[in-house]
């Protein structure tokens, strides 16, 4: 199937159209504290010092899905940015698929902020160079297309894991699949991105060009700074079972077949590179 179509098919905004009811679930996020019993694990948006992630009162799934709104905020931004700066090929492929991502992105953002509510977040100031160490949106830039794929791989393979990592959040209420759902676009996200810089890499003969992460390897070209986006990756143990030890696939193999989830300090941290206020 062509890519572009089959990520069109996992569009949030077809996700919300299809279930009339979906938004008015959401939408009775701002009483989730009555409705529905937390699970204890601690979220800890409320110990952090930056302003956009100190928002959800204590309440666990408020404060998920307000990291995931701002994570979403950010590849919104980041995405329409690009396609605006004359960086990307015109016509070719990778314009294409960003243009698909933005529309996913944009999406998300909206789903989330409706199902919010009052309970909703502004979207922080982004800073795309990280203080000066990128130059993504220069189109005088040699390395800007790279960095924008770069960029773009970080930012997806954050999502797909921060989402993951949310989902105890969520268990138990019925706002989990919703966010589930958005956590599988993000993946097919990931993995095109992924194969796209293998095309710009030249690097289509081996796992880089798979469309999923090997170890804790953030592959070929990526900044060091990135690093913290794939450290756990490498996990081979599944429901207390050595998956190595059991099947008798390689390491590689069985890291290949999950993502690992990250917790929410690590996605703020992360997140954090990247907003000014």
């Amino acid at each position: 199937m062509n890519i572009i179509k089959f990520l069109d098919e996992f569009t949030s905004e077809d996700l919300i159209k299809k279930s009339s009811s979906r938004r008015e679930m959401l939408g009775s996020l701002g009483n989730l504290g009555k409705k529905a019993a937390m699970v204890a694990v601690p979220f800890g948006l409320a110990s952090t010092s930056g302003k956009a992630f100190a928002q959800s009162g204590g309440n666990d799934a408020i404060g998920a899905l307000q990291l995931a709104l701002i994570l979403e905020y950010l590849e919104a931004e980041f995405y329409i940015k690009a396609l605006d700066s004359g960086v990307l090929p015109s016509g070719g492929r990778a314009e294409a698929v960003y243009n698909q991502i933005s529309k996913h992105e944009s999406a998300h953002v909206e789903f989330l902020k409706a199902g919010l509510g009052d309970n909703s977040v502004d979207s922080p100031e982004f800073d795309f160079t990280a203080g000066g160490a990128f130059d993504p949106f220069n189109p005088n830039n040699d390395m800007a297309y790279a960095q924008l794929l770069a960029l773009a791989q970080a930012f997806e393979d954050t999502g797909v894991r921060a989402y993951k990592g949310q989902a105890t959040n969520l268990m138990g209420t019925e706002f989990l699949t919703p966010a589930l759902q958005i956590h599988s676009v993000e993946a097919r996200h990931a993995s095109e991105i992924r194969r796209l810089r293998a095309d710009v890499l030249g690097d289509n003969t081996n796992e880089n060009a798979l469309g999923w992460i090997t170890l804790n390897n953030r592959g070929p070209g990526m900044p060091e700074a990135t690093q913290a986006v794939y450290d756990g990756e490498e996990n081979v143990v599944q429901g207390g079972v050595n998956l190595v030890d059991a099947t008798g696939f390689s390491a590689e193999a069985v890291s290949q077949s999950y993502d690992e989830p990250i917790s929410g300090e690590v996605a703020q941290q992360i997140a954090g590179l990247f907003i000014v206020s």
